[in-house]
């Protein structure tokens, strides 16, 4: 057999990092390995030294050729497998910490990366790289109702610095990872296990929208100087900027699982009504009251997500109801963070005599923008007429089943078409963007929230 690289021989882990590239500068232990999913597209070690070459009068081609800042991309697609996929996309989105566990309620202003480490299996030995630093710029979930593909995730996303295990050895040894310009030793940590349930298919996500003014909801009012954060899964109730309100304490419910804090999902805080009930005893300075005639049957995980002034008595809206979108046949989410490089001058953690200039160097957070593509077979006007009117479409929800799900909030549609074609059917494509709700603060940083 033909001695040739094999993308069946190539596995890839990651691990969580608590700063920009912790575990190649060894400022964070190695810790254990998460798998990644289905490896679709994918390069550890792709490197651009960004050369130039320097023309001169009197030679035939440029004399010199100067090395640049060395740029460290990682093409990463994957197909939803697992749970690895509900990490990556997270740190995407930004995750934050709430209930004890980390979730992508709202963008993030931070970086969050990951170290991935990918092994591969050589003739007669393994070989391994580390990539640190893994900064997710954009991602993009598709969904292609048309095929029996699985949910795909494809990851825009650039890296501190890579590098290989040097020493040819057994499959422990190529995740030693010593004496390089980064380094970490995975020797000892537990590869982990491929998942045991089936890949997420299109068929298992159901989308969801909403049309048209709200007048059902919830009424808020709290002390001076507070607000209110409503996304996904929780609301979260603050006195003032940070600071979570012991005027709705853990201990008066079982929905309100910390200080200012209630889980949406909970079956005391689920509707309306529900929620509505729980300021009757136990709270200090907040009421809730049912608006418009919502009640038993109005989710509270519907109402618009965002951030809202409650220094006064606050109306926050939810859809009346949600409607499944028709004939779907492709959908495309895309999270573009559009990332700023910051270049500079990193040393080595081995040898302090050795410095690269990097172009990852350090990178920023730039303005995110959130977006959502569906084809469709054309049904009605419903799109039109909102592009045509400018109206938003208050909630659009992609919704996972036992997975979690994702809520989009405020989205303006700016391009819809459906041209006809002759003996063919009609499809209609709709492009929407989306900017979340509210009045106070970064009530933008809701135009996506998740609950996985």
């Amino acid at each position: 057999m033909a001695d040739i690289r094999r993308p069946q021989q190539v596995n890839a882990y990651f691990q969580t990092e608590t700063g920009y590239a912790t575990i190649g500068k060894n400022t964070q232990a190695e810790g254990a390995l998460s798998h990644i999913g289905l490896l679709d597209t994918f390069d550890p070690r792709m490197l651009d030294h960004q050369y130039a070459a320097v023309s001169t009068v009197g030679y035939s081609v440029a004399p010199h050729v100067l090395k640049g800042a060395t740029m460290v991309t990682l093409p990463l697609k994957i197909g939803a497998w697992g749970n690895g996929w509900k990490t990556l996309l997270g740190r995407c989105i930004g995750q934050t910490t709430i209930d004890s566990a980390a979730r992508p309620a709202y963008l993030r202003t931070d970086i969050q990366t990951v170290a991935i480490v990918a092994e591969e299996e050589l003739a007669s030995t393994w070989q391994g790289s580390l990539a640190s630093g893994v900064a997710f710029n954009k991602a993009t979930l598709d969904l292609d109702y048309t095929s029996n593909a699985p949910v795909t995730i494809d990851f825009d996303a650039t890296a501190y610095y890579v590098v290989d295990e040097a020493t040819a050895g057994t499959r422990t040894q190529a995740r030693t990872f010593a004496g390089d310009f980064i380094t970490a030793d995975y020797s000892s940590q537990t590869l982990a296990s491929e998942p045991t349930t089936d890949p997420i298919l299109p068929t298992d996500v159901t989308i969801q929208y909403s049309t048209g003014a709200m007048s059902e909801g919830v009424t808020i009012d709290g002390p001076d100087g507070s607000y209110v954060e409503v996304g996904e899964r929780f609301m979260l109730f603050y006195t003032s900027a940070g600071v979570l309100s012991t005027g709705v304490p853990a201990s008066d419910d079982d929905s309100i699982v910390a200080n200012g804090v209630i889980d949406l999902t909970h079956a005391n805080a689920d509707t309306v009504d529900n929620i509505a009930g729980l300021d009757a005893s136990g709270w200090t300075g907040w009421s809730v009251a049912a608006l418009g005639g919502a009640g038993s049957g109005d989710l509270t995980t519907n109402l618009q997500k965002g951030v809202y002034n409650t220094t006064s008595a606050k109306n926050i809206y939810m859809p009346s109801t949600l409607t499944d979108w028709p004939y779907v046949k492709t959908a495309k989410l895309t999270i573009d963070n559009q990332h700023i490089p910051l270049p500079g001058v990193g040393t080595s953690v081995t040898d302090s005599s050795v410095k690269k200039l990097l172009q990852n160097n350090d990178v920023a957070r730039g303005e995110s923008i959130i977006t959502l593509e569906i084809t469709s077979t054309a049904k009605d006007e419903t799109f039109y007429d909102q592009m045509v009117t400018g109206t938003s479409l208050p909630l659009v929800r992609l919704d996972f089943d036992t997975n979690g799900s994702i809520a989009l909030t405020n989205g303006r549609i700016m391009s819809r078409t459906a041209g006809y074609a002759a003996g063919a059917e009609t499809t209609e494509t709709v492009t929407m963007q989306f900017y979340g709700a509210g009045d106070y603060t970064n009530y933008s940083k809701y135009a996506i929230s998740g609950d996985f």
